[in-house]
């Protein structure tokens, strides 16, 4: 076996995945098992073969586990940053490694190494092993392949561009923005290209594998006018390679915040209170992640925590609701060819016609309610274990128009640009701090309004939808979720829809 760890890695089959390297359709493995190319690409990636994998699995399992996985990740991170007029500031680092699962019930046993040998990868499964007290005779299961999508196929990978080449993109925001309005003062600008290469084995025999690409830039704009200092900021974020890099998603950047940010030197603060709120298409789709989208893991629901324990199958919103969490989309950040625990993602209908339709699951969860998983046990990294994690979570569009929709509004506001909030899960208590909007007064959009929080209960404001546009969007910003410790990608997405009360927190 070859010996390799996170700083001594030779990279075996990275062309494999964008179809150049010279295999025939199948290989047999140490155990004389058929495996095809991308199979076997990625084994030969982490130096590992199917025999050792069983082996470690089979220590996994000896003090009575009921179930073991290998979750294998080798990642490269680059970033480059602007300030001041010019790219002063770079970082690269190599994460690789292996996390390694046994699960007895409900309880989870957890190690991972650094190190890829045969001695590192059986003193962790030993240790993961002792979540059991007890002894098993463990079958080797056979191998059963789950081949990936291919949600987000690439034309040319991060691995094969250089900093020179990334460079004149960032430059010309910083160059675009300052054009644009003479009241800039001040540009920062970064690009942040990340590729993985996941490898999966589980006790069941399954093998799995998936090549994630990861690409961000965003920008930062100061704007001064008559003493007066306001910021903007906008970003988007795509599986993609370096073909995302180009002028049209320049010039998209360096306008968006230019009109954000100069957009706040209009705008004041409304009155205090509860009133209607429409939520604008697209970035708003923060609230459906946040205050609604985690009561929908099925963790929370399985402990009891969260206010839809009981609801399944129940009436939660007007019958033109449909709320939806999808792997499944086109080059989405969210999106994951395979899940974390090498199960197919897919796309789930949380809630269809009003109804709680399902739980956000992974493999624990799924099998307490008897149901399949759904495709999201995710986990930051190898040294992580995997949790019922949204991916793109949003609403599909509904009857109403945008127009019709804030004609129906005499006194309220219109909010469309979120900066950060708070939400006390399960119960889905929230407060988001809005970073601008509008006011709505008789039916139509008057005064630019910002800085203020409107305060609710995801549940609640959920139910209090009355109408929904045909407008949805998905905001392909830098959207990142947290839970227990861990951070994921994620995007969300809303069309305009009018929750009738929220609390606004303006002045009083």
């Amino acid at each position: 076996m070859t010996t390799i760890d996170r700083r001594n890695f030779l990279k075996a089959s990275g062309s494999a995945v964008a179809g150049s390297m010279l295999l025939p359709a199948f290989i047999q493995s140490c155990q004389g098992t058929p495996l095809s190319a991308g199979i076997q690409a990625y084994l030969d990636h982490f130096g590992v073969h199917v025999q050792l994998l069983q082996k470690v699995v089979d220590k996994a399992l000896s003090k009575g586990g009921d179930y073991a996985d290998l979750f294998f990740e080798h990642k490269t991170l680059n970033s480059l940053a602007l300030e001041d007029g010019s790219v002063n500031r770079a970082f690269s680092n190599v994460d690789f490694g292996v996390g390694i699962r046994v699960l007895k019930g409900d309880q989870t046993g957890f190690a991972y190494s650094e190190t890829i040998t045969s001695e590192a990868l059986m003193k962790a499964a030993n240790t993961a092993a002792n979540i059991a007290n007890g002894s098993q005779n463990v079958t080797a299961q056979e191998i059963k392949e789950a081949l990936p999508a291919d949600y987000y196929a690439i034309n040319r990978s991060w691995e094969e561009v250089n900093v020179p080449e990334k460079i004149p993109f960032i430059q010309a925001i910083n160059d675009k923005v300052f054009a644009l309005d003479s009241r800039v003062s001040k540009v920062n600008a970064s690009l942040t290209d990340e590729t993985a290469y996941v490898l999966f084995y589980s006790s069941e025999g399954v093998i799995s594998y998936d090549y994630r690409p990861m690409v961000s830039l965003g920008t930062f704009c100061v704007m001064e006018k008559d003493g007066q200092i306001e910021n903007g900021y906008s970003s988007r974020s795509f599986r993609k390679g370096f073909e995302f890099l180009n002028d049209a998603v320049v010039d998209e950047l360096a306008q968006e915040v230019v009109d954000r940010t100069s957009l706040l030197f209009e705008a004041t603060k409304p009155k205090a209170g509860e009133m209607p709120v429409v939520m604008g298409a697209g970035g708003s789709g923060i609230l459906l992640h946040e205050a609604i989208g985690h009561t929908f893991e099925a963790d929370f629901n399985r402990k009891g925590t969260s206010i839809f324990a009981d609801k399944m199958g129940k009436k939660v919103a007007e019958s033109f609701v449909n709320i939806i969490d999808d792997g499944t989309l086109p080059e989405n950040r969210g999106s994951i060819n395979r899940d974390d625990e090498g199960n197919a993602t897919e796309k789930t209908y949380l809630v269809k016609d009003g109804v709680l339709n399902s739980y956000i699951h992974d493999r624990i969860s799924a099998r307490h309610y008897g149901v399949n998983p759904t495709g999201n046990g995710r986990r930051e990294s190898f040294r992580h274990v995997p949790l019922p994690r949204m991916r793109a979570t949003y609403m599909e569009t509904g009857p109403h128009t945008k127009a019709d929709i804030i004609s129906q509004v005499k006194q309220g506001i219109y909010v469309d640009n979120f900066s950060n909030g708070q939400v006390k899960i399960g119960a889905g208590d929230f407060t988001f701090f809005v970073k601008s909007g509008y006011l709505i007064e008789n039916g139509k959009l008057t005064q630019p309004i910002k800085d203020i929080n409107i305060i609710g209960n995801g549940p609640q404001a959920l139910a209090d939808i009355t109408m929904c546009a045909d407008d949805y969007l998905i905001d392909n910003g830098t959207w990142t979720c947290g839970k227990s410790g861990q951070s994921v990608p994620v995007t969300c997405g809303l069309p305009t829809v009018l929750v009738k009360k929220l609390t606004v927190g303006g002045m009083s």
